[in-house]
């Protein structure tokens, strides 16, 4: 018997409770822990992801330099002294020519989030780009303009609802996003074992559809269409119901909705009236929960779409009610941690694109790395990021990666976008890190703390943790050491000064975790953080756009008789970077075309056949899965693969490759008032390849 580790699982957002069995370095298994109050002993397949990353050969264990098309391995003192010299150099000569890019992981890394703000102030950029405008910023900036600030997530309280109604979202395959909810299909089947109703609304019939009592398909990107109807119908079964004393502006919203015909709103949608009129009647019954997730933000409208749904909480009186949407209250409260969030402080250079959160939308980092002129990124650093597999348009991404001057990865692996760096920095393994679920506790089911130590002391004494690399480049850079507390003791000061008062040493002693109940209703008027308290619905830049949106006359009709491109996800992936798992990508080719029978009858394709799917962007050839889960006139690609580029070095992803659905996306589609890539509703040719 060896020696068990308490850990959580920090490859996706469910932060799972796991225990990993360990005889000295070898790692003899992992399983769910049954005492964790959030997970419940559940877990996924990508928990055992975390041993293949651990031990994976291809995963970088020491600083790498490229010199031309060739790696050398260096040593740190060498990388950090060769980095802060040609930064230093092209500083002097424009000092606003640098550029960071944020990737999705370091929402996993407790040690990342206290730290990267010194690699920015070191370099002085505003040039600042993440995953967050490919993924949730329309969330953040409803968040930030109803509530006060960008980190207030309302959650779905799915183990006391009767209703929960899935809008874009798979929680089957996601375990949840912007809401941590591990053991999703035992909450669902709680859910209707007390008569309650779980109702997905998607233009595929996803995993979560499967086990849903009702499933609505929807057409892509016409989901705001679809929430203007739905808004109106639950207004009309509550026209004499007040709302919360601490929310205003309603009666803006809704005469502001008089403008759109109902039957123009559910034509353009796909959606029919009755469905409509059966999902208001059960909103306004109670207690019911409305959630969206990626599908209504990477569109044109996210922002609009990510309001409506509050409203739509807020109109049917479930907003901060049990069994409605609810607001934790986490151990680690991160609305007193971090500033609230801005919007326009900053203007991009070649687009003009105002900054959202203090960053500009990944989609223009190309253009800002090939314009020339006063402020062209010269030097760029990555941190845990792929851009070239996850933001719109990849290969012209690639291509201006190609022409800096300087660029630093911080990554394990040699993937599709580090491979075009110059020094590639890795971290310490996932296993001999600890961690703390800084940004994702504060969205789960219950509110708990859990710290994991490190399972495995580092396999090389030189190795550093990714806080200590961050650090390591920002005294490079500028010549002084970052004179703060340790990741550790900073945890420990905020959980001292947090909602409940414990300290480390108490989390520390409950390895499965500290349980502090499910969340409350009634917290929400403390909890926002608008100057004056309140909820104002009428936010007048959402005002303006719902007010100058046309519904087109019949509906949304595919141009010239092509088809919409829909992105999806599997439980078995986690965007880019488990690809070279050997446990998860063993089994069918989940990289395939979904397409529906007409669709790939009028093509001239069968199942299995290869396509060619053509876009305005570009091309790619893929298999095609003939099957009725696509709503007629859609089709469907993952997003995260596509590993196939000369220079990578992940073996286990080259084999099963696949293609990327963002060589056929468009950098300047964009929803305006987040920034965030429409990657949803490109339209396609399809043909037989």
């Amino acid at each position: 018997m060896g020696e068990i580790h308490h850990r959580t699982c920090h490859i996706c957002e469910a932060n799972c409770g796991v225990l990993v069995e360990v005889e000295g370095r070898q790692i003899v298994s992992i399983k769910g822990d049954p005492d964790n109050p959030l997970s419940r002993g559940h877990i996924c397949p990508k928990a055992t992801a975390l041993e293949d990353l651990q031990n994976d050969p291809d995963r970088l264990r020491a600083p790498q330099k490229r010199v031309g098309e060739e790696w050398h391995e260096i040593s740190w003192e060498q990388a950090f002294a060769e980095i802060g010299e040609k930064t230093r150099a092209i500083l002097a000569r424009d000092p606003a020519s640098t550029a960071t890019y944020i990737g999705n992981p370091n929402a996993h890394s407790y040690g990342n989030a206290l730290n990267a703000h010194h690699l920015t102030k070191a370099l002085g950029t505003k040039s600042q780009f993440s995953a967050s405008t490919v993924d949730q910023m329309p969330h953040q900036v409803a968040n930030l303009l109803m509530y006060g600030h960008a980190s207030m997530f309302g959650i779905p309280d799915i183990d006391r609802t009767e209703t929960l109604i899935i809008i874009g979202g798979n929680p089957m395959a996601s375990n949840g996003s912007v809401w941590t909810v591990p053991d999703f299909r035992n909450r669902a089947r709680a859910l209707k074992a007390r008569g309650g109703q779980l109702v997905v609304i998607d233009p595929r019939r996803t995993e979560t559809a499967k086990i849903a009592d009702r499933h609505v398909f929807v057409k892509p990107a016409s989901d705001v269409f679809l929430l203007v109807a739905l808004l109106k119908a639950v207004l009309a079964r509550r026209p004499h119901q007040p709302v919360q004393d601490f929310v205003g502006g309603l009666d803006d919203v809704a005469a502001l909705l008089a403008r759109f015909d109902d039957a123009a709103c559910l034509a353009a949608s796909g959606v029919a009236a009755e469905d409509v009129a059966w999902l208001a009647e059960r909103l306004t019954a109670g207690p019911a929960a409305l959630y969206g997730r990626l599908g209504i933000a990477t569109q044109q409208h996210g922002t609009l779409n990510a309001w409506l749904i509050a409203l739509i909480n807020i109109a049917a009186g479930q907003l901060d009610r049990e069994g409605g949407t609810v607001f934790p209250i986490p151990a680690l409260d991160t609305l007193a941690m971090f500033p609230r969030g801005s919007l326009g402080k900053f203007t991009s250079r070649v687009s003009q694109h105002k900054s959202v959160l203090g960053e500009f939308p990944a989609a223009a980092l190309a253009e800002e790395i090939e314009t020339p002129g006063e402020g062209q990124i010269k030097a760029l650093f990555v941190v845990a990021g792929n851009p070239v597999l996850s933001t719109p348009n990849g290969p012209r991404l690639d291509r201006a990666l190609a022409s800096l001057e300087l660029m630093v990865s911080v990554d394990m692996y040699r993937n599709a976008t580090s491979r075009r760096a110059h020094y590639i920095l890795p971290p310490t393994g996932p296993l001999e890190r600890d961690h703390y679920g800084l940004f994702l506790l504060p969205m789960a089911v219950r509110n708990i703390a859990a710290y994991s130590k490190p399972t495995l002391e580092r396999e090389d004494p030189e190795a550093l943790h990714d806080w200590e690399i961050l650090r390591g480049l920002a005294q490079a850079i500028s010549g002084q050491p970052v004179q703060e507390p340790t990741p550790r003791e900073a945890l420990d000061h905020m959980l001292k000064n947090g909602p409940y008062k414990v300290s480390l040493a108490e989390v520390e002693a409950a390895p499965s975790g500290l349980d502090f109940g499910p969340p409350k209703a009634g917290v929400l008027p403390e909890r926002l953080r608008s100057d004056d308290q309140q909820i104002h619905c009428a936010v007048p830049a959402f005002m303006e756009a719902l007010g100058a949106l046309d519904v087109p006359a019949e509906g949304i009709p595919a141009e010239g008789g092509k088809l919409t491109l829909i992105g999806r996800r599997h439980l078995r992936t986690n965007n880019s970077w488990l690809a070279n798992s050997h446990r998860l990508t063993k089994g069918p080719n989940r990289c395939t075309l979904m397409i529906h029978p007409d669709d790939a009858a009028a093509a001239g394709l069968a199942d299995g056949d290869m396509a060619t799917v053509r876009s305005s962007s570009g091309e790619v050839t893929i298999p095609a899965e003939v099957t009725d889960d696509m709503m007629p006139g859609t089709v469907s690609i993952p997003h995260g693969w596509g590993h196939d580029l000369p220079g990578m070095a992940m073996q286990v992803a080259r084999a099963r490759a696949g293609v990327s659905a963002n060589a056929l996306t468009e950098s300047g589609a964009l929803d305006p008032l987040s920034g965030n890539a429409a990657l949803s509703g490109v339209q396609v040719e399809v043909a037989a390849a």
